[in-house]
């Protein structure tokens, strides 16, 4: 429902619309989401990503996957800490936030999950910030369910996959599974507003910074 008319506007699956919400082929009332920022541009230059996106457009699924989409959203990748409804997120909240410092991260995968079959994932693994990892930390500061998961959405299908697809995806999920792509210190949180789930449309409402200023 969410992503299928984004990326395939002409398939015969789409959900055109639900009743009793906004939601119209993929789009909805804007709505803000707390977010961890992924840097594009040092992705893009990361010698296992580029292996990674080699060997999925090569591999039996590769005709199956949005490529169009992955550019679209390159300077939009995240992984959503905070959805909606959003937390109040107050001076003290701030300043909590400013005092964790920059949280280092490091991005794995290849992850498909058991929800939206449709996309698949790469897993932020961020550093332990006493006893949580420091997202569940930020969660915990906001008031909010600690998830423990983190999920950078990157690439989407325009159709069901076929048995040889599928299993073609599974060797690749067997490899990629554990194979770091790419550490970074995280530095500052987006609040991330959009009018569909694929943050096509997406900005930056706002930077909160996870360190004091110098």
């Amino acid at each position: 429902m969410a992503h299928l008319p984004l990326v395939a506007p002409h398939h015969p699956g789409i959900i055109a619309r639900k009743d009793g919400t906004f939601y119209d082929r993929g789009r909805h009332e804007r709505v803000v989401s707390l977010v961890l920022p992924v840097p594009g541009g040092r992705l893009r230059e990361s010698a296992a990503y580029r292996a990674l996106e080699d060997e999925l457009r090569s591999s039996a699924l590769g005709a199956k996957i949005a490529w169009d989409i992955v550019d679209r959203r390159r300077d939009r990748l995240h992984a959503t800490i905070c959805g909606q409804p959003l937390p109040t997120i107050d001076a003290a909240h701030r300043l909590a936030l400013a005092a964790l410092g920059p949280v280092t991260v490091e991005l794995r995968g290849l992850f498909s999950g058991t929800v939206n079959h449709g996309r698949l994932y790469l897993r932020a693994y961020p550093q332990k910030l006493g006893d949580r990892d420091g997202l569940r930390e930020i969660q915990r500061l906001l008031g909010r369910r600690e998830s423990g998961l983190y999920l950078v959405g990157l690439y989407n299908l325009t159709d069901d996959l076929d048995a040889r697809e599928a299993a073609a995806l599974s060797a690749l999920i067997d490899r990629w599974w554990d194979r770091p792509i790419l550490r970074w210190q995280a530095d500052a949180l987006w609040l991330l507003g959009a009018k569909d789930d694929l943050v096509l449309d997406g900005d930056v409402a706002e930077a909160i910074p996870l360190c004091r200023p110098i």
